[in-house]
């Protein structure tokens, strides 16, 4: 039968059920049989001969044949599972089930009254197997869910058979040992399949018929208790899927193995498609969604350096109930973190690959979800984290971070993608060793719209986020505290600063310390709070190598007096914010000196208009984010939280800080009627008396003098002489006592845990368009908005 019979003959079938005001019996197979046994129709034919109007009308107007009809698609796939697909019609039948329930389900979800329906059980309803009684009495969600896992792993449907002949009898279902049939090479298994196209298209659809069974999250409004679990997530990556852990394998190997560049052939992906590519994408939005596991309220697994013969470690305590969760948590082995994170690393630099042939490597579009993965990895698995930093392959996923960053810093679509890479950087930030290896020289020269510079990896991070601060939009201001925290984590470790970078952060400092700026909001003032700190933490523990810096200070000492004299009177608050009312002078245009941007890069652009973007819930601010540790003399840490009452007695610049003075700003500050921030003297003086200047103005107060005498003496206008001097000096003895180091570690907590469901079901909303599984459904994890 040729495919446009097919497709009359299915639309007739949807008709039929659209019209019908009477309920169709389960028992009548020449009905429901229409919707698959005869028909071949691609998913894109479904979608279009299914229309959202009829599925709805049917879901009012007959609700038992909607019913009917999905149970009858479950029960399709269940024999499929059961008998293993060998003829090919079988294998259609479960194809075009797969797709119905896959067009289906979505407006299943969106209506709270159906909501149950998947997880009631179907009276009379003789499954497949229908003597056994404890099958009957299995909820329709749970019977999909483990025929699908069955289906993913079915010889010759979605994986290879291992038979030799086709005479063997086909390979029993029931005593399958999947983790023979992993699908590709990497953790725990060493094996690489032949490439099959047909199997990976099929492994493709039953991904999306699981992407869309856990989407019903998309339907419930975002609550605050992040803890409530997706049950077809909980039950799918629980001990009753005895296929857990190959799929979990098979999921995270496809990801981390696939290479978009082929075998190196420039053009390659024009001549032939990559099929794997949508395979790949697919797994990763499956992985990603079966660990939104909150981690804040649930035990991880202790770290200890144990390591057994097994790919997943079983020295630790049980970890979580989510299987998924578990093995990710337990995973050990160095080759197989080496083959983690040089996959994720290869794919995350994708997209900065610069050839001289243009468009000759295949650009992949799954860099989000990528971020995810090593996000959930670095959270669920701290011996993988502590494995990122231990070389510098950390900087081969800092680079392409940063290019996301500077290139997304204009696009409102693009909110999302700013903070996940940002909340990465800020993660691995709490660790030494992230500090020491950003001082590795940074001569990989990725076109990104930013000044030319010679130096580190530092120096590149200082300088993107100069450039997200001064020139990016309005509602990237949220993360400002995070971006100077992560300057401040590092700065203990930085040996040698750039100019362009230190000239970038002293810009930062006068921009902030504008009094419209510091007074214009409850929390500006923390920012100037936080480079305070970065400039004290380089210049008691890495003085030597930063004579760029110390010279950057004493050209801009002006900024520091200002600072130490702020006014504090109300007249002076009130001309301040006077200046406010005019339009504000953007921080980009403060005294910047901008240099040519790098050779061949493109200015960051704003988002087309019209590009759809998802809504996302409001981040945690710092102190919520973030949890003070103060590093003794042997490097270990040791929280402050508890302490931090005790330790702010002792007056110590570093201690002393805006974070406990938050609660005090609110009552010290009046809020008008209307809401409007109205600054007083006493909640400016309330933190004024706190900046930590002790350090730099001891600095100054030596070196300026110094300085100004090679200028009368040489006649000099030139820096390098002062440089020169500047290199050679010490201040041993001049400083203050050291204060101790504070690190802001990144905390789970559910606010994030909330945030990261809401930006990765968005973007799985969004990317899914080839067919639109959930367009124009009444989602309500988060609103779709046009740019």
């Amino acid at each position: 039968m040729g495919s446009a019979d097919s497709k009359l003959n299915f639309r007739k079938a949807v008709i039929q059920l659209t019209t019908k005001t009477q309920p169709v019996e389960a028992t009548d197979d020449a009905f429901w049989d229409q919707f698959w046994a005869d028909t071949a129709t691609s998913v894109q034919d479904v979608f279009a001969l299914v229309p959202a109007a009829e599925i709805r009308a049917v879901r009012e107007e007959s609700p038992s044949n909607l019913a009917t009809l999905c149970y009858k698609a479950v029960e399709k796939l269940v024999q499929g599972a059961e008998s293993g697909c060998h003829s090919e019609k079988e294998k259609q039948i479960v194809l075009n089930c797969s797709r119905l329930l896959t067009r289906v389900l979505p407006y299943i979800f969106e209506d709270p009254d159906w909501r149950g329906f998947f997880w009631s059980t179907v009276p009379g309803a003789g499954r497949a197997g229908g003597d056994d009684d404890d099958e009957n009495a299995r909820p329709l969600a749970e019977s999909l869910l483990l025929a699908i896992a069955d289906l993913l792993f079915c010889p010759d449907f979605t994986v290879q058979s291992h038979r030799r002949s086709t005479v063997d009898s086909a390979e029993d279902v029931h005593s399958l040992d999947s983790c023979e049939y992993i699908w590709e090479a990497g953790v725990g298994f060493a094996h690489s399949p032949q490439p099959n196209y047909i199997h990976d298209l099929n492994r493709m659809e039953l991904l999306k018929l699981l992407l869309t069974c856990f989407s019903e999250a998309m339907y419930l409004p975002p609550a605050p208790d992040s803890g409530s679990t997706n049950p077809w997530v909980q039950f799918f990556c629980s001990t009753e899927n005895r296929h857990a852990l190959p799929l979990f394998t098979s999921l995270l190997n496809t990801v981390c193995a696939y290479d978009p560049v082929g075998y190196g052939i420039p053009y390659n992906h024009l001549l032939f498609s990559d099929y794997r590519e949508p395979l790949v994408e697919e797994a990763a939005q499956v992985l990603i969604v079966t660990l939104d596991h909150d981690s804040a309220t649930s035990t991880s697994p202790t770290v200890d350096g144990t390591t057994t013969g097994t790919a997943m470690d079983d020295t630790d305590p049980p970890g979580p109930e989510n299987l998924f969760v578990n093995y990710l948590s337990r995973i050990h082995r160095e080759e197989d973190f080496q083959f983690i994170l040089k996959g994720i690393a290869r794919l995350l630099s994708n997209p900065l690959l610069q050839t001289y042939l243009p468009n000759s490597t295949k650009k992949i579009q799954f860099h989000q979800e990528l971020l995810v993965l090593f996000w959930k990895l670095c959270d669920f698995n701290k011996k993988f984290l502590f494995f990122v930093l231990k070389s510098s392959d950390v900087l081969d996923i800092l680079v392409p971070i940063l290019y996301f960053l500077n290139d997304a810093r204009a696009d409102h679509s693009r909110v999302g993608l700013m903070h996940i890479g940002v909340f990465i950087l800020l993660l691995l930030s709490g660790e030494r060793n992230f500090g020491v290896r950003l001082n590795k020289p940074y001569s990989v020269r990725v076109p990104m719209d930013i000044p030319v510079f010679t130096g580190t990896h530092a120096d590149l991070l200082i300088v993107v986020f100069h450039k997200i601060i001064t020139s990016g939009h309005q509602r990237l201001q949220p993360l400002f505290d995070c971006l100077l925290t992560i300057v401040v984590n590092v700065s203990p470790y930085l040996k040698s600063l750039s100019m362009v970078a230190a000239n970038k952060l002293l810009h930062l400092l006068e921009a902030f310390s504008t009094t419209w700026f510091l007074f214009s909001a409850a929390q500006n003032h923390h920012l100037v709070f936080f480079l305070l700190e970065a400039f004290n933490n380089i210049i008691q523990y890495q003085f030597d190598g930063n004579s760029n810096l110390v010279y950057a200070i004493i050209r801009k000492r002006s900024v520091f007096h200002q600072l130490a004299n702020l006014p504090a009177d109300p007249p002076a608050i009130h001309k301040a914010l006077q200046r406010r009312r005019r339009p504000p002078e953007s921080l980009s245009r403060t005294g910047s000196q901008e240099g040519a941007s790098m050779e061949g890069s493109r200015p960051a652009a704003p988002a087309e208009p019209g590009t759809l973007k998802t809504s996302l819930v409001a981040t945690p601010g710092i102190d919520k984010l973030t949890e003070k540790s103060q590093v003794s003399e042997d490097g270990t840490l040791r929280s402050l939280e508890p302490m931090s009452q005790q330790s702010s007695a002792e007056g110590s610049p570093a201690t002393e800080e805006p974070d406990q003075a938050w609660r005090e700003q609110r009552r010290l500050s009046s809020t008008s009627a209307s809401g409007q921030w109205n600054p007083t003297s006493e909640w400016v003086l309330s933190w004024k008396s706190k900046l930590p200047l002790q350090t730099i103005m001891r600095l100054l107060q030596v070196l300026v003098p110094q300085v100004e005498k090679i200028c009368i003496d040489k006649g000099l206008t030139d820096e390098s002489e002062i440089l020169r001097f500047l290199q050679h000096g010490t201040l041993v003895g001049l400083l203050p006592v050291p204060h101790p180091i504070l690190i802001r570690k990144y905390q789970a907590n559910s606010g994030t845990a909330m945030w990261f469901r809401t930006y990765m079901w968005g973007v799985i909303y969004l990317r899914n368009v080839d067919p639109p599984v959930w367009y124009d459904t009444d989602v309500k994890l988060f609103e779709i908005q046009r740019v």
